[in-house]
């Protein structure tokens, strides 16, 4: 990937020498905390005029420098969890000049990845993975008898309530590898924590008992480097006045073999970098409990929504003011708004219905829910496995939850959906927000799969509406008591088509699709919000005189087999679009039911490529993939002029 440099931007003048983490080796400690002020600076005037995460950032400048003064990157790894926090990281390791393409069509990742630089240790997009992948690293050099090398994990307390960091920090415990996690503690996901560790973890903190034993273990843990082949012994020194200083609150991580250090002030990078140096003569597993404040050093994000200021688009640097494009004309709403308020309205019908989240309350605007009627929507943390099957137990018990997770992170609980809802026949409606391509989170966040990974699953339906009034009245049918088993509703991430979207409900005919437009030669398949985009791509043919038939297919499965026995009896040339991976999802459906009636048709399926698709906005890869409304048009234009000699079935 060749990426222009010269962003404009100016760093300051330690970080503009700084062009690898080598160049912090020398640095003392008055240049350490000028280094910081810097970074933390370049970040602010990046990310106001350029768009991108925010807050995570800015939390762990101090922490990202003391890492890299401290560890031999990328020799020693770093696996940052999630990747949202490493806009510091990849500015101190080479990618300062290019940084400014950050998130951008062509240009780096907005997370960490291993093609993009040697000192991305592993790709990060999806939270709570370090641990596990760290271990791995550590285990690894073991065998391969290069001890010297230190795995570090740095994950953020809301990613420490998924089942996976547990399951890492439970095998980490009995292996006797190299591993540091760094618990970077800020009591934030993207929304703020909830659940019980995050109570606990608040228990550290604040014990009066702790803070006044803090120092002394500290000082005995500086002593650790200057004793050499008895630092194991030192180590142990410590951990004992740890346990004899009545902190029952530190058996959580003891429980599991840890030896748990602090907490420490994360935003104060000279002891930081001195309390990883002893650490790292500390043998075996180890937890660093590090405090720090999400949006640190930028006053608005500190004093204001830390929410907001997790990824707040485009702003005043000086005022703290979000940049927005007031629009003329009225617009349509986000799909995920109308989620939230539609699912108000149902529950105001329907006192069965639950909502529920992983940890993405204002992402998916269960919020709404969840301030309208706080004892019926549950956010659960970032615990996707938990939540499908918390979905499924409600079920059993005559309740109708509405579990709402992106696509993207709904494959983490694919298992579950399989074996505790689908196989159980449980009714559990699965709201998929950010269907399709999503967009400069790139590769990690698009929601490409579902169709087809649901598609497989027996009696399950499968469905995306092409507009918000078919968003509510998809959702209104699910919840009718005479539809029964689990049901898939995906949308994508932004806004829909319709200004006037508040429409009366309408019970919808499972596995039914509509005729959007009649017209001649070619029939055009769509499913879900693509459908607009072919709607577009109709008007732009109509100076070629080409006229096309347009099917709204609204369900992959079960899917209108009526409909399609109506297109096939009347076309031999069909184009199927669609914001999926073309294999496996509605396309692959057709083409089945081509072979399975033997119909003698050319069918051309438009939609994600069997390939990874990088970041961008989403029209940008709409045309890198081949259905933005030129492209449709282009292939329908195409497929009309094909003369095709077969005989119809």
């Amino acid at each position: 990937m060749e990426i222009v440099k010269g962003s404009g931007f100016i760093p300051g003048e330690l970080l503009a020498t700084i062009n690898s983490p080598d160049d912090l080796k020398g640095l003392n400690d008055e240049q350490l905390v000028q280094l910081c002020t810097e970074l933390r600076q370049y970040i602010i005037d990046l990310v106001s005029v350029k768009g991108g995460h925010f807050g995570a950032s800015l939390g762990v400048v101090e922490l990202t420098v003391a890492l890299h003064k401290v560890f031999n990157t990328p020799s020693d790894q770093l696996v940052w969890d999630v990747g949202h926090q490493a806009y510091g990281h990849k500015i101190l390791t080479g990618r300062r000049d290019v940084f400014h393409t950050n998130r951008k069509y062509k240009g780096i990742s907005g997370f960490p990845k291993r093609s993009e630089s040697e000192f991305d240790a592993f790709g990060v997009g999806h939270s709570s993975t370090s641990i596990s992948a760290a271990l791995g690293m550590a285990v690894a050099s073991r065998i391969n008898k290069t001890t010297e090398k230190h795995h570090i994990a740095v994950i953020g307390d809301g990613a420490m309530t998924a089942g996976l960091a547990f399951e890492g920090l439970n095998h980490a415990g009995v292996e006797n590898a190299n591993l540091l996690v760094v618990l970077n503690d800020n009591c934030m996901s993207i929304d703020p924590n909830v659940g019980a560790l995050k109570e606990y973890l608040t228990d550290i903190t604040t014990s009066h008992t702790y803070n006044k034993a803090k120092d002394k273990v500290w000082e005995l843990l500086g002593k650790i480097s200057k004793f050499g082949p008895n630092a194991q012994e030192i180590a142990s020194k410590v951990e004992n006045a740890i346990k004899t200083s009545l902190l029952k609150q530190s058996n959580l991580f003891e429980s599991l073999k840890f030896r748990y250090f602090g907490p420490v002030d994360g935003h104060d990078v000279v002891r930081l970098t001195r309390i990883l140096n002893d650490l790292k003569d500390v043998p075996g597993p180890k937890l660093l409990h590090v405090l720090t404040k999400k949006g640190k050093g930028y006053k608005f994000s500190e004093e204001g929504n830390e929410t907001l200021w997790h990824s707040p688009g485009l702003f005043n640097k000086d005022t703290g003011e979000i940049i927005k494009v007031v629009p003329v004309l009225p617009q349509p709403p986000k799909y995920q708004d109308v989620f939230g308020h539609t699912m108000v309205e149902l529950a105001e019908m329907n006192d069965k219905i639950v909502g529920i989240t992983p940890a993405m309350p204002s992402g998916c605007s269960l919020n709404i829910m969840m301030k309208a009627m706080p004892d019926r929507a549950f956010d659960v943390g970032i615990a996707e496995q938990h939540a499908v099957t918390f979905s499924a137990g409600l079920a059993t018990q005559g309740l109708v939850p509405f579990c709402n997770i992106y696509s993207s992170f709904m494959q983490r609980a694919y298992d579950q959906v399989i074996h505790d809802v689908a196989l159980q026949h449980l009714k559990v409606i699965f709201c998929l927000d950010r269907g399709g391509l999503a967009g400069a989170d790139g590769p990690t966040h698009h929601g490409v799969y579902d169709l087809a990974y649901f598609r497989c699953v027996p009696d399950m339906i499968v469905s995306a509406p092409m507009n918000e009034e078919e968003l509510r009245n998809l959702m209104y049918t699910a919840q009718l008591p005479e539809v029964k088993g689990a049901f898939s509703i995906r949308y994508p991430r932004g806004n829909g088509v319709m200004v006037n979207w508040k429409t009366p409900f309408k019970k919808l005919e499972i596995g039914k699709g509509r005729k959007i437009k009649d017209g001649h030669d070619v029939a055009i398949l769509s499913i879900g919000h693509p459908g607009n985009l072919v709607t577009e791509a109709i008007e732009l043919l109509k100076a070629d005189g080409i006229d096309p038939s347009h099917y709204d297919m609204r369900f992959v499965k079960p899917i209108d087999e009526a409909l399609l026995h109506e297109v096939f009896s009347k076309f031999n040339k069909v184009i199927t679009v669609e914001d999926g991976t073309i294999v496996g999802g509605l396309g692959s459906a057709v083409a089945e039911f081509i072979t399975e009636h033997a119909y003698s048709a050319r069918l051309v399926r438009l939609g994600i490529p069997d390939r990874y698709v990088e970041h961008g906005e989403q029209p940008e890869l709409y045309e890198e993939c081949g259905f933005s409304p030129e492209k449709i048009a282009e292939n329908t234009k195409s497929l009309q002029q094909l003369k095709i000699k077969t005989k119809q079935a």
